[in-house]
């Protein structure tokens, strides 16, 4: 073999070996190791039976998936009113500053790679009725856009339609 057809070869080698990478790559992680990250909340909206709808105005929380399975989420009105004392907030303050706050939980996660549903077991929560539960929400995710959709539990019956995007 002459240098010419060695060169030839071990640059046909070199860039064969160079988009192997990018073919193995492009295999796909699994939807859980896909939401692992911080997401910030885009827009919140409740849609009950009947149609009627619902949307958080000015949303601004976060939500976040470790590798090991657990997660934190807090999800508020941006516009709350300001306790008039900071130190001694009223009974009628504190209601409504509980009342803008959407979602204040923590917990174990789990996806079902199949159904495409994240799984949630609310060990802390705002609503202590909540503790113990475990939520279920469908999941689409598109680049950096996550939506979760889930039907709260009766009586209500509400969807709740979640849009969070990949925090930088």
């Amino acid at each position: 073999m002459n240098r010419g057809s060695t060169f030839m070869l071990a640059t046909v080698a070199a860039l064969a070996l160079a988009l192997l990478p990018s073919n193995l790559n492009s295999q796909q992680s699994t939807l859980k190791e896909q939401l692992v990250g911080t997401w910030t909340i885009v827009s919140w909206e409740d849609i009950a039976p009947d149609g009627t709808k619902r949307q958080i105005a000015n949303p601004r929380g976060f939500l976040i998936f470790d590798s090991g399975g657990r997660y934190a989420q807090v999800i508020a009105r941006a516009d709350r009113p300001k306790f008039k004392s900071p130190g001694e907030p009223t009974l009628e303050e504190l209601a409504a500053a509980t009342e803008d706050f959407f979602a204040a939980n923590a917990g174990t996660w789990r996806v079902s790679e199949a159904e495409r549903l994240l799984i949630q077991l609310f060990e802390a929560e705002l609503r202590p009725n909540n503790e113990g539960t475990l939520f279920r929400s469908g999941i689409s995710l598109s680049g950096d856009e996550l939506r979760l959709t889930s039907v709260r539990p009766l009586p209500t019956g509400a969807r709740i339609d979640v849009v969070y995007q990949r925090a930088k």
